[in-house]
Protein backbone atom coordinates (compact mmCIF):
# COMPACT_ATOMS: atom_id res chain seq x y z
CA UNK A 1 0.00 0.00 0.00
CA UNK A 2 1.21 3.24 -0.51
CA UNK A 3 1.66 5.96 1.52
CA UNK A 4 3.42 9.43 1.89
CA UNK A 5 6.23 9.12 4.75
CA UNK A 6 8.19 12.40 3.47
CA UNK A 7 7.50 14.03 6.80
CA UNK A 8 6.80 11.05 9.57
CA UNK A 9 5.53 12.83 12.80
CA UNK A 10 5.67 10.30 15.58
CA UNK A 11 4.29 10.82 18.76
CA UNK A 12 2.67 9.84 22.17
CA UNK A 13 1.43 11.49 25.18
CA UNK A 14 4.85 12.97 26.41
CA UNK A 15 6.31 14.29 23.39
CA UNK A 16 4.48 17.38 23.14
CA UNK A 17 5.78 19.25 26.63
CA UNK A 18 2.56 21.74 28.22
CA UNK A 19 0.51 21.25 24.91
CA UNK A 20 -1.76 18.95 24.22
CA UNK A 21 -1.33 16.10 21.63
CA UNK A 22 -4.54 17.33 19.12
CA UNK A 23 -3.26 20.92 19.08
CA UNK A 24 0.06 19.45 18.49
CA UNK A 25 -1.20 16.99 15.55
CA UNK A 26 -3.20 20.00 14.15
CA UNK A 27 -0.50 22.22 13.79
CA UNK A 28 1.97 20.10 12.17
CA UNK A 29 -0.64 18.74 9.80
CA UNK A 30 -1.24 22.93 8.74
CA UNK A 31 2.89 22.81 8.22
CA UNK A 32 2.45 19.78 6.07
CA UNK A 33 3.61 16.47 8.09
CA UNK A 34 2.14 13.61 5.55
CA UNK A 35 1.89 10.61 8.03
CA UNK A 36 1.72 10.26 11.92
CA UNK A 37 2.58 7.43 14.46
CA UNK A 38 1.41 6.98 17.73
CA UNK A 39 3.79 5.32 19.99
CA UNK A 40 3.07 5.79 23.67
CA UNK A 41 5.43 2.66 25.27
CA UNK A 42 3.64 3.64 28.76
CA UNK A 43 0.01 3.74 27.54
CA UNK A 44 -2.51 0.96 28.68
CA UNK A 45 -4.67 -0.68 25.53
CA UNK A 46 -7.56 1.75 26.45
CA UNK A 47 -5.61 4.26 26.55
CA UNK A 48 -4.01 3.99 23.75
CA UNK A 49 -7.64 3.27 21.96
CA UNK A 50 -8.32 6.74 23.07
CA UNK A 51 -5.55 8.15 22.29
CA UNK A 52 -5.64 6.94 18.51
CA UNK A 53 -9.33 7.82 18.58
CA UNK A 54 -8.68 11.28 18.76
CA UNK A 55 -5.81 11.58 16.74
CA UNK A 56 -7.88 9.65 13.92
CA UNK A 57 -11.12 12.92 14.49
CA UNK A 58 -8.15 15.14 13.72
CA UNK A 59 -6.99 13.18 10.87
CA UNK A 60 -10.28 12.50 9.16
CA UNK A 61 -10.97 14.37 6.02
CA UNK A 62 -6.88 14.38 5.01
CA UNK A 63 -4.92 11.92 3.39
CA UNK A 64 -2.47 11.60 6.46
CA UNK A 65 -2.59 7.98 7.78
CA UNK A 66 -2.36 7.01 11.77
CA UNK A 67 0.29 4.20 12.29
CA UNK A 68 0.60 3.20 15.25
CA UNK A 69 3.77 1.28 17.17
CA UNK A 70 4.26 -2.27 18.29
CA UNK A 71 0.30 -3.01 18.72
CA UNK A 72 -1.47 -4.43 15.70
CA UNK A 73 -4.22 -5.34 17.89
CA UNK A 74 -5.27 -1.35 18.66
CA UNK A 75 -4.36 -0.60 15.01
CA UNK A 76 -6.79 -2.71 14.20
CA UNK A 77 -9.45 -2.38 16.51
CA UNK A 78 -9.44 1.20 16.48
CA UNK A 79 -9.25 1.69 12.84
CA UNK A 80 -6.13 3.16 12.54
CA UNK A 81 -4.14 2.45 8.60
CA UNK A 82 -1.47 0.50 9.58
CA UNK A 83 1.07 -0.27 12.14
CA UNK A 84 5.23 -0.04 12.65
CA UNK A 85 6.97 -3.36 13.83
CA UNK A 86 10.54 -3.81 15.50
CA UNK A 87 12.46 -6.34 14.91
CA UNK A 88 11.51 -7.93 18.36
CA UNK A 89 7.76 -6.95 17.32
CA UNK A 90 5.27 -9.58 15.65
CA UNK A 91 6.84 -10.95 12.30
CA UNK A 92 5.69 -8.76 9.33
CA UNK A 93 4.52 -12.23 7.80
CA UNK A 94 2.14 -12.77 10.88
CA UNK A 95 1.31 -9.32 10.48
CA UNK A 96 0.27 -9.18 7.05
CA UNK A 97 -1.43 -12.65 7.13
CA UNK A 98 -3.80 -10.55 10.02
CA UNK A 99 -4.24 -7.40 8.23
CA UNK A 100 -4.81 -7.91 4.69
CA UNK A 101 -3.57 -6.36 1.85
CA UNK A 102 -4.83 -2.80 2.23
CA UNK A 103 -3.09 -2.07 5.69
CA UNK A 104 0.22 -0.39 6.06
CA UNK A 105 3.25 -2.05 7.61
CA UNK A 106 6.52 -0.49 8.34
CA UNK A 107 9.34 -1.91 9.94
CA UNK A 108 12.41 -0.62 11.56
CA UNK A 109 16.15 -2.08 10.30
CA UNK A 110 18.87 -0.75 12.04
CA UNK A 111 21.58 -3.14 10.61
CA UNK A 112 23.07 -4.78 7.07
CA UNK A 113 21.78 -8.31 7.96
CA UNK A 114 18.04 -7.02 8.84
CA UNK A 115 18.02 -5.63 5.22
CA UNK A 116 19.15 -8.97 3.64
CA UNK A 117 15.84 -10.41 5.40
CA UNK A 118 13.36 -7.74 4.50
CA UNK A 119 14.81 -8.35 0.68
CA UNK A 120 14.06 -11.97 1.36
CA UNK A 121 10.76 -11.02 2.06
CA UNK A 122 7.48 -11.49 -0.50
CA UNK A 123 6.75 -8.59 -2.18
CA UNK A 124 3.79 -6.63 -0.23
CA UNK A 125 4.75 -7.64 2.87
CA UNK A 126 6.19 -4.58 3.86
CA UNK A 127 5.36 -0.76 2.83
CA UNK A 128 8.49 0.97 4.29
CA UNK A 129 11.28 0.39 6.26
CA UNK A 130 12.19 3.07 9.52
CA UNK A 131 16.16 3.19 9.78
CA UNK A 132 18.13 4.36 12.12
CA UNK A 133 18.93 6.09 14.50
CA UNK A 134 20.71 8.31 11.90
CA UNK A 135 21.77 10.15 14.82
CA UNK A 136 22.39 9.73 18.56
CA UNK A 137 18.84 10.53 20.74
CA UNK A 138 17.54 11.01 24.00
CA UNK A 139 14.12 10.19 22.53
CA UNK A 140 14.53 6.73 22.37
CA UNK A 141 16.99 4.96 24.69
CA UNK A 142 16.86 1.37 23.53
CA UNK A 143 18.69 2.05 20.14
CA UNK A 144 21.32 0.61 18.65
CA UNK A 145 24.22 2.57 18.07
CA UNK A 146 24.20 5.69 15.81
CA UNK A 147 24.39 4.49 11.83
CA UNK A 148 25.52 8.42 10.71
CA UNK A 149 24.86 9.27 7.09
CA UNK A 150 27.04 6.90 5.17
CA UNK A 151 25.55 3.65 6.68
CA UNK A 152 22.15 4.88 6.26
CA UNK A 153 22.90 5.78 2.04
CA UNK A 154 24.10 2.08 2.05
CA UNK A 155 21.06 1.01 3.76
CA UNK A 156 18.81 3.37 1.16
CA UNK A 157 20.29 1.83 -1.47
CA UNK A 158 20.06 -1.54 -0.60
CA UNK A 159 15.88 -1.81 -0.74
CA UNK A 160 13.14 -0.94 -3.23
CA UNK A 161 11.34 -0.15 -0.32
CA UNK A 162 10.46 3.96 1.03
CA UNK A 163 12.98 4.48 3.55
CA UNK A 164 12.25 6.53 6.13
CA UNK A 165 15.17 8.13 8.31
CA UNK A 166 14.56 8.43 12.04
CA UNK A 167 16.85 9.30 15.58
CA UNK A 168 18.03 12.71 15.74
CA UNK A 169 16.79 14.66 13.26
CA UNK A 170 15.92 17.94 13.70
CA UNK A 171 15.42 21.60 11.22
CA UNK A 172 19.72 21.53 11.51
CA UNK A 173 20.84 18.12 9.97
CA UNK A 174 17.68 17.28 7.98
CA UNK A 175 19.08 17.92 4.57
CA UNK A 176 22.22 16.27 5.33
CA UNK A 177 19.53 13.21 5.78
CA UNK A 178 17.43 14.02 2.82
CA UNK A 179 21.24 13.85 1.00
CA UNK A 180 21.25 10.42 1.90
CA UNK A 181 19.00 9.19 -0.12
CA UNK A 182 15.67 8.49 2.02
CA UNK A 183 11.65 9.15 0.94
CA UNK A 184 11.28 10.98 4.33
CA UNK A 185 12.56 12.13 7.83
CA UNK A 186 10.65 10.50 11.37
CA UNK A 187 11.15 12.99 14.07
CA UNK A 188 9.65 13.34 17.68
CA UNK A 189 11.14 16.10 19.63
CA UNK A 190 12.01 17.82 16.60
CA UNK A 191 7.87 18.86 16.26
CA UNK A 192 7.10 18.13 19.29
CA UNK A 193 8.95 19.68 21.47
CA UNK A 194 9.01 23.04 18.87
CA UNK A 195 7.86 26.22 19.97
CA UNK A 196 5.47 25.93 16.52
CA UNK A 197 5.04 22.68 15.38
CA UNK A 198 4.06 24.23 11.90
CA UNK A 199 6.66 25.81 11.50
CA UNK A 200 9.24 22.54 12.11
CA UNK A 201 7.18 20.46 10.01
CA UNK A 202 7.51 23.06 7.50
CA UNK A 203 10.93 23.38 7.75
CA UNK A 204 11.28 19.55 8.10
CA UNK A 205 9.85 19.56 4.33
CA UNK A 206 11.14 22.47 2.56
CA UNK A 207 14.74 21.08 3.57
CA UNK A 208 14.24 18.16 0.56
CA UNK A 209 16.16 19.15 -2.39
Amino acid sequence: MDIDVSVYLVIGARDTGPRRVRDTVEAALAGGVSAVQLRDKHASGRELMAIAAEMLDILGGTDVPLIVNDRLDVALASGAHGVHLGQSDLDVRCARRLAGPDFVIGLSISRPEEMTNVNSLACGTVDYLGIGPVFPTDTKLDTEPALGLGELAVLCAATPLPCVGIGGINARNAASVWAAGVDGLAVVSAIGDAPDPREAAAGLRDARP
